[in-house]
């Protein structure tokens, strides 16, 4: 044969090589199998070896056989067009990983999709249940139940993800990292795009940054999980408070992304943070969020988290920012002078009401002239009164920043009367700025 001849020949056999190869592979492999073991084992196979070197030989070439059908079977595969029906597999099983990750993230990505809240934010219980109270006495007061059934329960029944409740026009999620992160750089007002976490449940330090990918290592947890929260009492809160409670900063924390993903729905009975130089505060958080928002506790819960406290006894109660503030104080004390000007300055005057005074030297006039110099006593009393109105009272208390500025004491600093936690959000010490 001429010289081109065999090179066509070698071409063409070399495209059948190509296009079989994946028929090819797994032959050559049971050709390979077959021979090793008549080789080893030195007996007849289905092949039937007429030697222990026809066996070898068969065997040499299979192995070369193998591994060049088995390295171009990848490549003819990927160049032979595939039908819809066997492609979509393969898109399924690539975009399965994604949502995952991202289900957190997407809602919160652009400050274009920022939604306010519509509606009234509000909790079952008002400030008197948290403020200046220890977490084992709050403990106390919630209830002991068994877990309701799950069903029914959806995300989309805490409203939707991530809302403005607050209306300072940034979804909660960048406020929870612009208060919980250091170093924290924004693009824009509010979308936070790096920063440093230090995590309360694990201990460990993480570098924040805003991604497709990189978002999730820093995820802001629910400290008393939606989940966990339906079955144990939300399912009878309103629209607006199952909403509330999904924003409310008592309830949320800027976490670990490995360490929400294993806590999961789980309650104080079934996880608990790695840190545990955190769990007192953890669990007061929760017992905090429970008794604001009405909701119960199992037994088990109720063991686990009394067992946490017992450690710390002195640990006190969050309050949350949307609780609204306790009537008592202000209803029990209404004829106290100090206090009238809480409500308004126009009960001042009739403090030292002078009608009272008025009758009494007329029923005194015809006794003899003793009684007289009587009426002279009450009448330096009106004037006790009279500057009072010009300070704050020491044990005065606001109702909200807008109390605060219309009493005229706003901006109002730590150490003075009336300043609470719940007036200076940002905790530096100055409230209502």
């Amino acid at each position: 044969m001429p010289i081109w001849a065999w090179i066509v020949l070698g071409l063409v056999a070399m495209g059948l090589l190509i296009l079989l190869s994946p028929v090819l592979a797994p032959l050559f492999l049971v050709v390979l199998i077959t021979g090793i073991v008549a080789m080893v084992k030195n007996t007849r196979t289905w092949l039937r070896f007429r030697s222990r070197k026809t066996a070898t030989i068969i065997t040499a070439v299979s192995a070369v056989g193998f591994l060049v059908t088995a390295m171009l079977s990848p490549s003819i595969a990927t160049m032979i067009p595939q039908p819809a029906g066997i492609a979509a597999p393969s898109a399924v099983e690539s975009a399965t990983p994604s949502p995952t990750p991202t289900a957190v993230e997407t809602p919160a990505e652009p400050d274009d999709e920022i939604v306010t809240f519509t509606g009234i934010s509000s909790t079952v219980g008002d400030s008197s249940a948290t403020t200046d109270r220890l977490a084992l006495d709050v403990l106390a007061t919630v209830p002991v139940k068994g877990r309701a059934a799950k069903t029914g329960y959806d995300r989309d029944q805490f409203g939707q993800r991530w809302l403005d409740v607050d209306r300072n026009g940034c979804d909660t999620r960048n406020d929870m990292l612009a208060a919980q992160l250091t170093d924290v750089v924004h693009q824009g007002r509010c979308t936070v795009t790096s920063g440093t976490l230090d995590d309360p449940y694990t201990g460990v330090s993480i570098d924040f940054v805003r991604g497709p990918v990189t978002s999730e290592l820093v995820q802001i947890d629910h400290v008393v999980s939606l989940s966990d929260a339906w079955q144990k009492g939300a399912q009878t809160l309103t629209p607006d408070q199952r909403a509330t409670f999904a924003n409310d900063p008592l309830n949320l924390l800027a976490v670990s992304g490995s360490a929400n993903a294993s806590k999961r729905d789980g309650d104080a009975a079934t996880w608990l943070p790695k840190n545990k130089d955190f769990r007192c505060e953890y669990v007061a958080r929760q017992v905090a969020v429970k008794a604001t928002y009405g909701l119960w506790v199992t037994q088990a819960e109720h063991d686990a988290i009394r067992k946490i406290l017992e450690t710390c006894a002195d640990e006190p109660t969050p309050t949350s920012e949307f609780a609204p503030i306790a009537p008592g104080p202000v209803e029990s004390t209404p004829a106290d002078p100090v206090s009238a000007p809480i409500e308004s300055a126009a009960p001042v005057p009739f403090v030292p009401a002078p009608a009272p005074v008025v009758p009494a030297p007329k029923p005194a006039a015809p006794k003899p002239a003793a009684p007289a110099p009587k009426p002279a006593a009450p009448a330096p009393k009106p004037a006790a009164p009279a500057p009072k109105p010009a300070a704050p009272p020491a044990n005065i208390t606001y109702k909200n920043c807008d109390d605060v500025r219309a009493h005229g004491a706003a901006p109002i600093y730590k150490g003075e009367p009336g300043y609470s936690r719940k007036l200076d959000r940002d905790g530096d010490g100055v409230g209502c700025e």
